[in-house]
């Protein structure tokens, strides 16, 4: 027989015999056999090794049935929400727009000390730890166990899988989610990525998620320019933005200080600041007084929704895209220009208008836009009073009739098609087109004392040039019915109108029914003083969204819309227009210098209009710029006359966009 299956049979034979011995039915010798009192209860070494290394199993086998049944989960919605941000072209925030504010960003764009800072305050052993604290877990369980107040000590993992996939409840079920999730994710993200995704998710008040956010919020600056003395202090927030901000009263303030200090010499004692860096920060941060949370109201709301429709024009992007949130949008908007445009139409609203004497003041909307030439870029625009309670958007809306500052388009038609027609043609007393007559204006002193050229007063316009100075309706209706109206169509277009806000091409085309918007003015204004070159308006430069960039922000390419010589002669002309206009305006003097406007070209509608709307076109200082001013009664489709808009003096209201324009312009 083989000695392995005479071992066995002895085996069993043997514990056949322990068994004959114990009372019946017992497979464990407890209590214990041939032991009195309680001595019989303690069990042996070996019983308690057995019970300890069953009771390891036990938990083992449980903790591994979580671990496995306990999946990382989506991330919750209000993780994923981010707002919008807008950006003026100097790269400082315009706006946030969206329910949360929140921008993420990446650990390239968060500085060191940041990254320090928050490490030394809420978990030194970041980067060697396994993503849980055990006895953290433990202490907030007993708590809610025992009805007392929630605890902490999470670590930043923990911190960032409850703000990211879990609710903010406190309950014993969902620390435990906590802690397995945390160490799954700890297994599937590097401790970076934890760190980049804490640091974007984080409450940090004043409506603040996430370190860019808050960065605006308590200091006006982008997350990556932030100091380690203003990262200390941001830090500081997250043991409880309402008790730690220092806008929050005199115990709020002296709790911050305290923190921030408490921070700073953290990071010494744990090696991520020496001693002499940190003796460099010893004045506390003062962030800037808490505002209110940004919002769409005054001009802001106007200048989002012309980049929004920038934006769908060219990305293809979708209002539900948008709605989305978490895109960066770079804008050309000077912040100081459209401040600048903003105030000059308050200031000659005020001065001019008086709805409580004169009816005819009442109802006034003013619309302007103000556009680089050279390439299009809309700087500013002026859309109503406020966006929030006047939701049309009078720079960027087509419906108010440009009048005779439609007339520089059909000159520029009829010199750039019309065969031998000058600035020196012009129609004789029965109505026969003379081109190559002699020139009938005389120089004379510009109103300024300057030397610029300006036509002597006559009785009938002759010339062509003289007709666009004096807005002759006679010579522009014949003139368009000489060279063709599809031709000065075709010019408009050319320049950069809108082709739908055109008039239908009948006899008083030339003079004006056609409604395009003040940005399109501007910008096809713009070809008459950069020798016939435009470009289509553009009001975003970029925009990018979680990093990546989105393409169909290129800048539009330059078109030739005229000759060169064909622009300088009407911007030319442009220029003695505006010059008097200007001497004849009451409010010349006040408003304008001798040296300010030396490049001034400009357009208008005229007392003669019968339009309802008046306008100036005009450009200056590298700029050019369209003002608007109608009356629109709200729920009323139909304009309002402007008969007596502005008193006497203001001609139909015809002297306020040139009163604006020229405040907008000297900075009057």
């Amino acid at each position: 027989m083989p000695r392995r299956l005479i071992r066995a049979i002895r085996a069993i034979r043997a514990i056949r015999a322990i068994r004959a011995k114990l009372p019946h039915g017992r497979r464990v010798d407890y209590p214990r056999r041939g032991r009195t009192n309680w001595l019989r209860w303690i069990p042996s070494w070996r019983q308690a090794l057995s019970g300890v290394l069953l009771g390891i199993g036990a938990l083992t086998g449980l903790f591994a049935v979580m671990y496995s049944s306990v999946d990382i989960p989506d991330e919750n919605f209000e993780a994923r929400r981010q707002g919008t941000v807008y950006y003026w072209a100097d790269g400082t925030q315009l706006v946030s727009v969206g329910e949360v504010n929140r921008q993420n960003v990446t650990l390239a764009d968060i500085p060191d000390s940041m990254e320090h800072a928050v490490i030394a305050a809420e978990n030194e052993n970041f980067y060697s730890d396994s993503g849980v604290s055990v006895p953290g877990i433990a202490r907030a369980a007993a708590s809610m166990v025992t009805g007392g107040e929630t605890q902490g000590g999470s670590t930043i993992t923990q911190q960032y899988v409850k703000n990211t996939y879990l609710s903010q409840e406190q309950s014993a079920t969902r620390k435990f989610r906590e802690f397995f999730i945390s160490l799954k994710l700890s297994n599937k993200q590097s401790k970076e990525q934890i760190l980049q995704g804490y640091l974007n998710t984080s409450w940090f008040g004043r409506g603040a998620y996430g370190i860019q956010a808050a960065a605006v919020a308590y200091y006006g600056i982008p997350a990556k320019k932030l100091d380690p003395s203003q990262t200390a202090m941001l830090a500081s927030l997250l043991k409880g933005a309402e008790q730690y901000d220092p806008a929050g009263g005199r115990a709020n303030h002296e709790r911050a200080v305290d923190r921030w200090k408490w921070v700073l010499d953290r990071q010494v004692e744990i090696g991520m600041m020496t001693k002499a860096e940190r003796a460099t920060h010893t004045k506390f941060p003062e962030p800037r007084k808490a505002v209110k949370p940004t919002s769409l109201g005054g001009q802001t709301g106007y200048l989002v929704d012309i980049a929004n429709k920038y934006i769908k024009k060219r990305s293809g992007l979708t209002a539900k895209d948008l709605a989305r949130g978490g895109y960066r949008v770079h804008t050309t908007f000077e912040k100081a220009r459209v401040q600048q445009l903003e105030g000059a139409v308050r200031s000659v609203r005020k001065r001019d208008l008086d709805p409580e004497k004169r009816p005819a003041d009442k109802y006034v909307e003013v619309g302007a836009a103000s556009v680089r030439p050279e390439d299009g870029a809309v700087v500013a625009v002026y859309g109503g009073a406020d966006a929030i309670t006047r939701f049309a958007n009078n720079a960027d809306t087509a419906g108010v009739p440009v009048g005779s500052a439609f007339k520089p388009f059909v000159l520029a038609a009829a010199l750039q098609n019309g065969d031998g027609i000058t600035l020196d043609s012009g129609y004789d007393s029965t109505g026969r087109l003379i081109t190559n007559g002699p020139p009938t204006v005389t120089p004379t002193d510009r109103p300024d004392g300057g030397a610029t050229a300006v036509p002597v007063p006559m009785t009938v316009p002759t010339t062509l040039r003289d007709a666009l100075i004096r807005s002759a309706n006679v010579t522009f209706v014949r003139l368009g019915k000489h060279i063709g109206l599809k031709k000065v169509k075709e010019m408009a277009v050319a320049a950069g109108l809108h082709e739908e806000s055109l008039a239908r091409l009948d006899k008083s085309f030339t003079l004006g029914t056609s409604t395009p918007s003040a940005v399109r003015m501007a910008d096809a204004y713009g070809a008459f003083s950069n020798e016939g070159i435009r470009a289509d308006p553009y009001s975003v430069t970029s925009m990018t969204r979680d990093g990546e960039t989105v393409e169909g922000f290129g800048r539009p390419e330059p078109q030739r819309a005229m000759d060169a010589s064909v622009a300088n002669d009407v911007s030319n002309t442009l220029g003695i227009a505006a010059w008097t206009a200007l001497a004849r305006d009451r409010q010349f003097d006040a408003l304008s210098g001798s040296t300010a406007l030396d490049d001034l070209s400009g357009g208008a509608t005229d007392e003669d209009d019968r339009m309802r709307s008046a306008w100036f076109i005009g450009h200056a200082r590298g700029l050019t710029t369209a003002v608007t001013v109608f009356r629109n009664r709200p729920g009323t489709p139909q304009l309002l006359g402007m008969q007596g808009v502005g008193g006497a003096g203001a001609e139909r209201g015809n002297a306020l966009p040139l009163r604006i324009w020229t405040s907008y312009a000297t900075g009057k």
